[in-house]
């Protein structure tokens, strides 16, 4: 298994799931489900492209209910990768896609339009590689109507996130790196 998978298996299990910033996580995660699929891309077209066929792939096997696109060469700076999220984003509609798949993106230093980037609620979406989170539409809106206020998710993540502090993520964004490394 490559380094950026085991970080971002790593990751999942101590941080997404530990934390519960997706309450949903969990069970695909104890069901083997989620599949981790490390990409060479480093240009936002063989991203794209790399994206749209991780849909086709889940199209064909249902065994699979998410993925996560992982760039472990390219989009180290955080403005390229929004350019990949707004393109991936086109294109999946442009491609059939929509109110089929949702992308989350996660980046190791992503930023919240509206924080300032020592902001410890930027760590809800930092990891520790870019990654495109291929979520089936279908599956996330049955999860939302049997979970009780999931507007709450986010500012609940936030909260826990501030309270922690970004020394905290910090550091365990670095274990999960380390961890892949041994």
């Amino acid at each position: 298994m490559s380094n950026c998978v085991a970080a971002m298996r790593e990751w999942v299990s101590a941080v997404i799931v530990k934390y519960n910033f997706c309450p949903f996580a969990r069970k695909e995660v104890e069901s083997q489900r989620i599949h981790y699929h490390p990409s060479d891309a480093v240009s936002v077209d063989e991203a794209v492209l790399d994206t749209l066929e991780q849909c086709r792939v889940l199209d064909n096997d249902s065994d699979i209910e998410t993925t996560l696109v992982i760039f472990a060469k390219g989009f180290n700076d955080f403005d390229d990768f929004l350019e990949l999220i707004d393109l991936a984003n086109a294109l999946l509609v442009a491609q059939g896609f929509e109110g089929t798949y949702q992308l989350a993106h996660f980046h190791p230093h992503y930023v919240f339009a509206d924080a300032e980037p020592e902001d410890a609620a930027n760590y809800t979406n930092r990891a520790p590689y870019p990654a495109l989170h291929i979520i089936r539409e279908h599956s996330m809106e049955q999860a939302l109507a049997q979970y009780d206020d999931p507007e709450s998710i986010p500012e609940n993540n936030i909260r826990l996130a501030r309270r922690k502090g970004s020394r905290f993520w910090q550091q365990l964004l670095q274990h999960c790196t380390n961890a892949a490394d041994k």
